[in-house]
């Protein structure tokens, strides 16, 4: 006898097709077989398993376990930013090698948003929560009586949970040292931000370490590059900058942007008076975006590896890795931008 159409298989179906009783294909299923069971009744339920179509009940497991076998990922935004989306990739490989799904939520920067995706997390007895933040900062979780790892990637928390971030003091070193090493001294850097920005973590957890490194790199090597502030880190603001600069310094050979989009204002400028890059003036920056590889000639830059944080913040909740405080390296992208003198 077959189950109604539309009706879920279940373990009385397969008992039934296979004439044993609901508790030994539980035990044949479930690889956990009783001594008395024969080899003729283990063929018999793997095949009317396989005939019917049957599918283990995830609630039911989830009870029996304690376990649902899925993690939950919230964010700022997924769907239209680079950041979320990579940190979500990393996650889903992970989740999806340890055989769990990802069950996601996006908060849109609504207040009061963050607690309910969290309220909803809990609600489906997640194993782990993912918070994935885009801009890395410090922020603040709902109280809640979860048992479950809570682990912020990209970002820190205020009651300091786990978290992974980008290690962006050592970036700042490598990339100030990149340009040490390729012998060049008048050095331009743009990109200073208000102290607020720097020192406070609740703007950004990372960008402060980010410019400590660049500092202690340039402090060691005896120089003091022209710095230009800028309002925020986008094309406009790096170009408006670049020509300030210029102006101030024509004999520059080198710039260091504080990231691609920057670097990218900062390019336009260089083309505009006739410089060329890096025959002239070599350009080195941070993020790795995706206009750096589609400028020409390709942008040298330190790579903000979302995947990678994605997918240890992944193995955190699940139990694969230690839960800590990590800091994961930036690599440097070497591309054409940058000239030895």
């Amino acid at each position: 006898m077959s189950p109604q159409a539309g009706r879920r298989t279940t373990l009385a179906d397969v008992a039934e097709r296979a004439g044993v009783s609901k508790a030994a294909v539980s035990m044949i299923l479930n690889n956990r077989p009783g001594s008395r069971l024969s080899a003729d009744a283990f063929e018999r339920v793997r095949r009317a398993a396989a005939e019917l179509n049957y599918r283990p009940n995830p609630a039911a497991l989830a009870l029996r376990r304690g376990r649902t076998r899925a993690i939950g990922f919230i964010s700022d935004r997924v769907t239209l930013t680079r950041e979320a989306s990579d940190l979500l990739g990393g996650a889903l490989g992970v989740a999806k090698a340890h055989d769990h799904t990802v069950l996601i939520s996006e908060t849109n920067g609504e207040e009061g948003a963050l607690a309910e995706a969290f309220e909803t997390m809990i609600d489906h007895r997640v194993d782990g929560i993912l918070i994935g933040l885009l801009g890395a900062r410090m922020i603040d979780l709902p109280e809640t009586d979860i048992k479950v790892p809570v682990v912020i990637v990209n970002g820190r928390s205020s009651a300091d949970h786990p978290s992974v971030l980008p290690d962006e003091h050592a970036a700042g070193y490598a990339v100030a040292r990149r340009l040490i090493e390729a012998g060049h001294r008048r050095i331009g850097m743009i990109g200073d931000l208000p102290d607020d920005v720097l020192t406070n973590p609740r703007r950004s957890a990372t960008i402060g370490l980010r410019f400590a490194g660049i500092a202690e790199a340039f402090a060691e090597a005896g120089l003091a590059p022209e710095r230009v502030e800028i309002e925020d880190w986008n094309p406009q603001f790096g170009y408006d900058a670049a020509r300030r600069m210029l102006d101030r310094r024509p004999d520059l050979t080198a710039i260091l942007a504080a990231n691609d989009a920057v670097a990218f204002g900062t390019a336009q400028v260089l083309s505009e008076r006739g410089l060329r890059i890096p025959d002239d003036v070599s350009l080195i920056s941070f993020d790795d975006e995706v206009l750096a590889s589609y400028m020409r000639p390709g942008l040298t830059t330190a790579r903000l590896p979302y995947p990678e944080i994605g997918a240890i913040g992944a193995e955190m909740v699940l139990g694969a890795r230690e839960l800590c405080h990590e800091l994961v390296p930036m690599p440097l992208i070497e591309r054409e931008s940058i000239r030895r003198l």
